[in-house]
């Protein structure tokens, strides 16, 4: 069972015990230099309505301008502490979010749109961060003013205090309703706000598209209508709000003037000195700050709790994929040698098997090919293997051991994966192309310095294999050429070659290519392949892809449809036995040979129009040359 949400943050407030002790002191000091302060002007009234002379008004002037600086100074190390501490606060739970939504499975990216998630790792967080600082500072701060001026008022006047204090059953009555509809109110703007981050967020990351399909007045009308209801929601909110502090003002307000009539009697009649009756409305006036502050205070924390409640859904969310445990007595896993197996295999997605009962075996080293239609299971069974799904216990082996009982961490990193759509990073092409082998903030360059417009020998013999040092010989600025968002200056193709030489870099030991080349030419990809084949050798290598040019080297071939394995054998093997890759196979030479003579009956029509527009200029001009 989970802890209440209340005591989650408790745990993250505990860390910073010190500094919320240390703040919350200066919070009572300077509350009490500022009690102090209508006391002195008791004294002061009543001592120089007795006998005014310079002297005494000097004294107390000065009195007071101590106290007003004393507690000015306190106040200022109160909020510099306790808002330092929020900050601080805030710093550790946006880590642990972002550590929380990079082990979050795909499916969930899928239930939860961009947009949403952005918004509560900042607007949520924000709540939450004024929840947990100012909010405490000033709860503090109400608590200790409202407290000690009812026992000083009491102790000036018992009656006039029972008379200011009518207004209070009230005013809890009404924090109490009007805080219920703020956090119902919040919450509904926070939801609006997401999906309005939403829409900017896939509006923007599809500009290409919604422009080809001229959708602009569309996405407007679309961001329009979600703005509006944005805005709707707001000024609900704003209404309870106007109604809630004018509403603490009016009850506040007949309350002074209860004790403004009564009091000021009260001096007439002598039972009451004029300097206590000036000291009473000080402290009166002292208590109409935490009556605000109090429904001030429980809108910020109607809005926290919100905020909270929101956040929680994301960190309670449970990996798809645990990690291991630290464990002393568990043996520990030796350098990965790229030994892949796959044991009667079954596996499904919200109870619908994609893959049945697949085994198949690949010696370190080697290579694995595997081909099929469209739905087969491919992309499936190679994102098992770094543990992208999690396979059931027993059915995926790297060098015997099985995936679940290897850390995530030694997994992946023995592991380049390029998927069948490239994400590239709005970053310079060489630091994409070095992504995985940086290890952490203090290896990598300061924003302030320029991308290198050359790479460090291993990233650039990656980026030759790849065949993309080629094309950088083109580009302006090298290496330093900033790719945009997702790679949005590169073609199809060079955007899968990044990801094929940033996958090299890292010098794995599993190379697993998810039709990583399919949108390069077939001239490119046969070079490619020829620079691949001495790294392959290095290395286990798993290659899925629909052309059998690509997979027609690999020592394994094995052919998935609906989810199991049909045919397995070496290409000329499977050839030879005339099934269903042998049919792919004819079906793609044709293809080629079709292609081929469009090609060269291209070439054919190209060279007889010379030859006509040759036989036109002869005509017109028979001393022309005849080229």
């Amino acid at each position: 069972m989970r802890p209440s949400p209340t005591r989650r943050l408790a745990t993250y407030l505990l860390r910073y015990t010190r500094g919320f002790v240390l703040g919350l002191a200066c919070t009572g000091l300077s509350t009490a230099f500022g009690l102090a302060t209508p006391w002195v002007l008791k004294l002061a009234v009543d001592d120089l309505a007795a006998s005014a002379t310079g002297a005494k008004f000097r004294t107390y002037a000065l009195l007071v301008l101590g106290l007003a600086l004393a507690g000015g100074a306190f106040r200022f190390l109160m909020r510099r502490i306790i808002v330092g501490v929020s900050r601080r606060l805030e710093f550790d739970l946006r880590n642990d979010l972002f550590a929380r939504l990079l082990t979050l499975p795909p499916a969930y990216y899928h239930a939860h749109r961009t947009g949403d998630l952005m918004s509560r790792a900042t607007n949520d967080l924000n709540a939450v961060r004024m929840m947990a600082g100012p909010a405490i500072m000033y709860i503090t701060e109400t608590a200790i003013v409202f407290a000690v001026a009812i026992v000083l008022m009491a102790g000036l006047d018992a009656r006039l205090t029972a008379v200011a204090l009518i207004p209070l059953p009230f005013v809890s009555i009404a924090a109490r309703r009007f805080g219920a509809a703020i956090h119902r109110r919040f919450e509904g703007i926070q939801a609006q706000l997401s999906a309005l981050s939403a829409v900017v967020q896939e509006a923007l990351s599809g500009v290409r598209v919604v422009r080809a399909y001229r959708q602009e007045e569309a996405e407007f009308a679309r961001f329009a209508d979600a703005n509006t209801e944005y805005v709707r929601r707001n000024l609900g909110l704003i209404r309870v709000q106007s109604a809630f502090f004018p509403g603490l003002g009016l009850l506040l307000g007949l309350g002074g003037l209860l004790v403004l009539w009564l009091g000021s009697r009260d001096v007439i009649h002598g039972r009451i000195t004029l300097g206590e009756f000036v000291a009473f409305n000080a402290y009166m006036a002292m208590l109409t700050w935490p009556m605000i502050a109090f429904g001030w205070v429980t809108n910020m924390l109607q809005r926290g709790a919100a905020s909270w409640q929101r956040m929680l859904e994301v960190l309670d969310a449970e990996p798809a994929v645990p990690d291991l445990e630290p464990d002393p007595a568990r043996p520990a896993v030796g350098p990965i040698r790229g030994g892949i197996e796959f044991r009667g295999l079954t596996f499904a997605f919200d109870g619908a098997p994609v893959l049945r009962d697949v085994s198949v075996a690949i010696e370190a080293g080697r290579t694995l090919a595997i081909v099929g239609p469209t739905g087969s299971g491919k992309s499936t069974l190679i994102n098992l293997i770094p543990r992208l799904y999690d396979p059931p216990r027993g059915t995926v082996f790297i060098d015997g051991t099985d995936v679940r009982d290897i850390p995530l961490a030694a997994l992946r990193g023995a592991i380049g994966f390029v998927s069948q759509e490239p994400f590239l990073f709005s970053e310079s092409l060489g630091e994409n192309i070095g992504f995985g082998t940086r290890a952490g903030a203090a290896e990598r360059p300061a924003a302030s310095q320029p991308p290198a417009a050359t790479l460090d020998e291993p990233l650039a013999a990656a980026a030759s294999v790849a065949c993309l040092d080629k094309d950088v010989r083109d580009f302006p600025e090298g290496y330093a050429t900033m790719v945009g968002e997702r790679g949005i200056t590169l073609s199809g193709g060079q955007k899968q070659r990044t990801a094929l030489a940033r996958a090299i870099a890292i010098d794995p030991r599993i190379l697993i290519l998810d039709d990583a080349l399919s949108a390069v030419d077939t001239y490119t990809e046969e070079e490619i392949l020829s620079r691949l084949r001495g790294v392959m050798r290095e290395r286990t290598s798993v290659i899925v892809s629909h052309r059998i040019s690509t997979v027609r080297d690999a020592d394994l071939v094995i052919l998935l449809d609906g989810g199991r394995i049909v045919e397995r054998g070496s290409h000329d093997e499977l050839v030879a036995l005339g099934g269903a890759y042998a049919g792919l196979y004819r079906k793609q030479l044709l293809e080629e040979e079709l292609e081929g003579d469009r090609q060269e009956a291209g070439s054919e029509r190209a060279g007889a129009g010379d030859g006509q527009q040759t036989n036109r200029r002869r005509a017109a001009d028979p001393q022309s040359p005849s080229g």
